[in-house]
């Protein structure tokens, strides 16, 4: 909420990255409870949602070919983002979560509540690698 970090940053920290970099928001439960009594829940919701869309346009515009969003809410946010002119789906990573191709050089992978596994994101970067 106090913009100490910035969508961009995270973006270039990630495109420096080998591998499958991980980005996720996270705090406990009274710091949680702080931002929302201060900033009201929605507001909170609102801003950590833009700030994953906001990521993910600059991951997409440096290079990234597969995304994987987690949250239902902040999945929605990314794929209004960005904006693709329609998704195709494709094989299935898990039960109820397809693999999506959003153009063509990008594939997603919407994951919502508690769809998955514990190696959900491993097992999807793998299908979307093979996808795009």
């Amino acid at each position: 909420m106090a913009g100490k970090v910035t969508a961009g940053q995270i973006a270039d920290w990630a495109l420096a990255q080998d591998g499958l970099p991980l980005i996720y928001s996270s705090a406990t439960p009274d710091v949680v409870r702080a931002a929302k009594d201060r900033f009201g829940a929605e507001t909170v919701a609102a801003r950590i949602e833009a700030f994953f869309a906001e990521t993910a346009r600059a991951l997409v515009a440096g290079g990234v070919t597969r995304l994987i969003t987690a949250g239902g809410e902040t999945s929605g946010a990314v794929v209004e983002s960005l904006a693709p002119p329609a998704l195709e789906i494709g094989p299935e990573i898990a039960p109820g979560v397809p693999c999506l191709r959003a153009g063509p050089d990008l594939v997603l992978a919407l994951k919502s509540g508690n769809f998955g596994g514990p190696d959900f994101f491993a097992g999807a970067d793998a299908i979307l690698g093979g996808a795009a």
